[in-house]
This record gives C-alpha cells, structure tokens and sequence, in this order.
C-alpha cells in the first residue's frame, strides 16, 4: 500500500483522508479504511460505513469551498492496491489556478483519466490541504 501519510488532511475514527499525490484533479482526495483486513467496498462494517457516508458529504462540502469544482466522480476500484479505500475526484469545467499552477480537467463530461498526472510540490501540497481543512 503506497504511504500516503504525509499528505493526511484528517483521521477519523475507522477511516484516514488524504490528497493524493497526483493532483491532476486539483483537491483529488483518497479515503482509506484504517481496518487492515477490509479489502473491498462490501467488507466495509455498518459502523465504517456509516462514518464513511459522513466523510464524504463534509469532503464534498469542503471541495467545494476550497475549489469550486463543477462535478465529483467516486471510485472504490482497488484495482492496483488491494485494501478498502476510495477516491473522491473533483470535477472542472474550466482550468483552476492555485498556488501558481494551473488544473485543467481536459476530460470533463467523460471519465475521469487516473494515468495523467500533475507533479506538485511540496509546499503546493500542503497548501490545498490547509484550504480543504479550512471547510471540515
């Protein structure tokens, strides 16, 4: 599973919030299931999924504070990391500015593209997880 520790936005009590590091999505956030043996969506308890309902609409809130986006995709794949957690994928009709870099969503209206990719730095990261802290 990929360390995605240096990107927390929040933890929860069963589930952690991160920025992904590959920010093509500007304010693309991975929620991970803290329970090691939880592998798919299905696995998930009432209590998990309870709280994971209620992650989900205060990220969204949050987004749409720090970012504005237009649509949100959600994706619990686990295609390439065999462990319960999901994306929440902000959508953008037109490009965003932040911090001096600009997201453009060229795929808006269709699938979201998880191969494109956006290198940001450090202090960029940070940044876009203060403004989503700011809506929590």
């Amino acid at each position: 599973m990929e360390d995605f520790s240096r990107y927390l936005i929040k933890d929860y009590d069963y589930w952690s919030v991160n920025i992904h590091p590959n920010q093509a999505y500007l304010g693309r956030c991975v929620i991970w299931c803290k329970r090691a043996d939880a592998l798919d969506l299905t696995d998930a308890t009432r209590e998990e999924g309870d709280e994971l309902f209620l992650i989900l609409k205060s990220l969204r809130k949050a987004l749409v504070k720090a970012f504005r986006p237009d649509w949100f995709n959600y994706g619990f794949l686990g295609n390439e990391t065999k462990h319960l957690h999901g994306h929440c994928i902000p959508r953008y009709a037109q490009p965003r500015m932040f911090d001096g870099v600009q997201f453009a969503d060229v795929n808006f209206g269709h699938l979201y593209n998880p191969i494109t990719k956006i290198k940001i730095s450090d202090s960029t990261a940070n940044k876009i997880i203060e403004k989503i802290k700011e809506g929590l």
